[in-house]
């Protein structure tokens, strides 16, 4: 088994073990609740895809590549690879009532698309230029934006650290569902920093993710449970990037599909668990 799964599955037990109950009043829902935890992402190993129930490292990576587009529509996002925003679009009832919203499947001004339109091309530039000056970041949390979306972003924060021919990152959550968004989170990350050091010509290192709050929801515990109860098994997969990703323009100047970015064999996980997605 490989450490990251490892990590994961003994975070979970954490929670189960220790975690409070807290309603949560945005979703209606209770959950096992820890106040903060961090994992570790290593770019040097296979990307961390568990084998105790399927991952869908395509669509996270869709997810990642609409923020850097700064999509605003679920529909985008589900044509490059991913229907994870459909329900937040479409039946999150405080954003049906918001007077922003411009119909099915708007999104509003939600992770890329609240920020500014010099941010992202200005920390590209200093990214190519192997620029580190202690502010490479990606900073979703826009409170004077939250009346104009859907969602306050959970993933909210990406900073970049360079280190000789090494680029790392430390990403911070200020909640994680870790049934559903745990894992979908660690692949994020990881494919961020993987690919920023491939268009940069640096080394990948580590991803550091710091987790603000981790809660297993009511209705996940028996799902987890059941993964719990799996053998997992050796990760041995290839990782490739597609031989065209050479510049930041590949990622936001066109509408590609997530699954034309890389290459991934020789991943066979054991069944997929249903779990519901509590939006």
């Amino acid at each position: 088994m490989s450490k990251y799964e490892l990590d994961y599955l003994n975070l979970c037990q954490k929670v189960l073990d220790e975690g409070v109950w807290v309603h949560n009043e945005r979703t209606g829902r209770d959950c096992l609740t820890i106040p903060e935890h961090t994992l570790y992402y290593d770019c040097s190993q296979p990307p961390p895809l568990l084998t105790t129930k399927r991952s869908f490292p395509v669509s996270a990576w869709a997810e990642i590549l609409g923020y850097l587009r700064r999509y605003e529509w679920a529909s985008e996002f589900s044509a490059i690879g991913t229907n994870t925003w459909k329900v937040n679009a479409n039946e999150t009832q405080a954003w049906l009532d918001n007077p922003n919203r411009l119909g099915e499947d708007h999104l509003g001004k939600v992770y890329g698309a609240a920020l500014e339109d010099w941010e992202l091309p200005e920390l590209f530039d200093k990214l190519m230029k192997h620029q580190d000056d202690r502010g490479l970041m990606i900073n979703y949390w826009r409170p004077e934006k939250f009346e104009l979306g859907c969602l306050r972003p959970c993933m909210y924060k990406h900073s970049f650290t360079i280190l000789g021919d090494t680029i790392h990152m430390c990403s911070e959550s200020r909640s994680m569902d870790l049934g559903c968004g745990s894992n979908w989170n660690a692949l994020q990350g990881w494919f961020l920093l993987k690919f920023v050091a491939h268009i940069t010509g640096l080394k990948a290192g580590r991803v550091k993710h710091n987790i603000i709050n981790c809660h297993i929801y009511d209705s996940h515990i028996d799902a987890i449970s059941k993964q719990l109860s799996r053998t997992p098994s050796r990760l041995d997969v290839t990782f490739e990037i597609a031989p065209w990703v050479k510049s930041f323009d590949d990622l936001v100047g066109n509408d590609k599909h997530a699954r034309e970015y890389f290459t991934i064999t020789g991943y066979n996980p054991q069944s997929k668990i249903e779990m519901d997605l509590v939006a």
